[in-house]
């Protein structure tokens, strides 16, 4: 559709929105307190494949384990795919919400813990459970074929492959368009977009280093691996403050050191789990061969039995929205949201979406919808103090429901429209 087509098609759906409204929120909160852990999304995917399914889709089930995909042919025209992640975290909802989850689950290794939608992956579902209703109830505003992808497994990094590995560019049309979008701390009711790195790569490790245990009083005796550790955690800071360039941006976090039981007990081994985030390949892959550089080296310094093991946790890419896409889609957006839609820094978060255009080769696009109470974000950048705002995967990350609903909803129709004949 051209510009002004798009601004009639969204005219048009505006009223058909607001009637959907109440029924989506409900959707959102059964989603909200029924979270589920990667790769176990059964009862959401569920929702998701009964909900297409009452509106004509064709739809299949359990690809790569619990992903959906619907199937909506009507006419000629492109192959548009949206895309929305189901899967939640597992961390302990603290929002105070009269809706938060209190479900608990066992992780990938069989620990309990508390499981929430504190990414904001239930707004996810629901934007696309509305889009996909909408475009089958008014076929007559649309031309060519509508698919919609509910993902599994994105917080581990796995889901987009294993949707890929179970066949999916040989069971369902190639998208002319691949199209995603993610709520954020910022405003809500905005869009914001840009051509480019938008999300960057995102490596994490775990790096297991070897010792000599025995008794706290003879250390003589033993090679310390809390020690080997300790000064692997310090050295390794160094990568992105000496071995980076300034103009580069990189992260490099060490979210876990754990060793021993016992304080008198020097233990055989200490394990570190690490996150890495990069907007260059290079520098990512400088970084990479930097890590276990100087976790051998640190080992080989304090007389390690071995080698440290090295395991890689996940990996995304670089989310790196087309130029020509995106600036299609910032036309309609513009168009919709007058000052409401914004170009947008990079985010230093990482995600799968891009897993799908890189394997199909075709353009995607990917953008922020912001979720944050707008009086509360105003007052928060007055005060310089936007990062005391809690954002995603944060116990008390809760984007406020309104706008937020009506406004992803409209992103992703307004989105598929601009290709949509």
């Amino acid at each position: 559709m051209d510009i002004t087509q798009i601004k009639t098609f969204n005219k048009k759906m505006d009223g058909f929105i607001d009637k959907l409204l109440p029924e989506l929120e409900e959707i959102y909160k059964d989603i909200h307190q029924n979270p589920e852990l990667s790769m176990q999304e059964f009862r959401t995917a569920k929702i998701a494949a009964d909900y297409l399914a009452r509106y004509q889709f064709e739809v299949s089930t359990g690809v790569g384990k619990t992903g959906v995909v619907g199937i909506m042919k009507n006419g000629e025209g492109p192959v548009v795919m949206l895309r929305a992640d189901m899967d939640a975290l597992p961390v302990a909802e603290d929002t105070g919400l009269p809706y938060a989850s209190t479900k608990v689950a066992k992780d990938e290794e069989g620990k309990e813990v508390g499981v929430s939608h504190v990414c904001g992956h239930d707004l996810h579902v629901t934007w696309l459970i509305g889009a996909a209703r909408l475009f089958a109830e008014h076929k007559d505003l649309w031309k060519g074929t509508l698919m919609a992808v509910f993902q599994p497994g994105e917080e581990v990094g796995r889901g987009a492959q294993s949707m890929i590995d179970d066949g999916m560019m040989e069971r369902f049309p190639k998208p002319d368009i691949i199209l995603g979008q993610h709520v954020m701390v910022g405003e809500a009711g905005t869009i914001g977009h840009r051509s480019g790195p938008i999300l960057s790569a995102g490596n994490s490790l775990k790096v297991k280093i070897f010792g000599r245990g025995g008794h706290g009083s003879q250390p003589q005796t033993t090679i310390d691996p809390v020690i080997m550790a300790a000064a692997t955690t310090m050295r390794l800071q160094t990568i992105v403050s000496r071995e980076v360039a300034p103009i580069e941006n990189a992260v490099l976090t060490i979210g876990a050191l754990q060793a021993g039981t016992k304080e008198n007990i020097i233990p055989e081994e200490a394990t570190l789990k690490l996150n890495i985030r990069t907007f260059n390949e290079g520098v990512r892959d400088h970084i990479l061969s930097a890590v276990k550089r100087i976790c051998c080296a640190e080992c080989a310094a304090s007389n390690a039995p071995r080698d440290p093991e090295f395991t890689m946790l996940d990996s995304y890419p670089i989310t790196d929205n087309d130029a020509l896409a995106t600036a299609k889609l910032a036309e309609a957006f513009n168009a919709q949201f007058g000052d409401r839609s914004y170009e947008t820094k990079p985010a230093s978060a990482s995600e799968d979406f891009s897993v799908f255009g890189r394997n199909w080769k075709v353009p995607y696009v990917f953008w922020f919808v912001g979720g944050t109470e707008p009086r509360l974000y105003w007052e928060a950048k007055k005060a310089n103090q936007l990062n005391s705002i809690p954002s995603n995967h944060s116990p008390k990350f809760a984007p406020v429901l309104h706008p937020t609903l009506k406004t992803g909803l409209q992103a992703m129709l307004t989105a598929a429209a601009a290709w949509l004949n």
